[in-house]
């Protein structure tokens, strides 16, 4: 079963689809199957209902249920690689 990821941006149009799209891609060469949804974040908590991890492109409001991931980490490729190995531990096996 693939793993749920959400990843919001404010509009869940561009950068957060940009960012869904490079998360699954990375994902997928390590081994991964996930489901990944790009969201507004406007539509977070709908979104995270069933999902295994959230990637947030602006700043996370609260708490969530579920391990918070770095976006802007995926979107500049600064700490990519750290914010990768996290969220794959994270999500591995789901």
């Amino acid at each position: 079963m693939a793993a749920k990821i959400v990843v919001a941006c404010g509009s869940g149009v561009a950068t957060s689809a940009t960012v869904a799209y490079k998360v699954k891609k990375l994902l997928a060469a390590e081994g991964i199957d996930a489901d990944v949804e790009a969201v507004a974040v406007a539509n977070l908590d709908e979104a995270l209902k069933d999902a295994d991890a959230y990637v947030a492109v602006v700043r996370p409001e609260g708490e969530f249920d579920v391990p918070v991931f770095n976006g802007v980490a995926f979107l500049t490729g600064m700490n990519q690689d750290e914010e990768l190995k996290r969220l794959a531990d994270a999500v591995r096996d789901k």
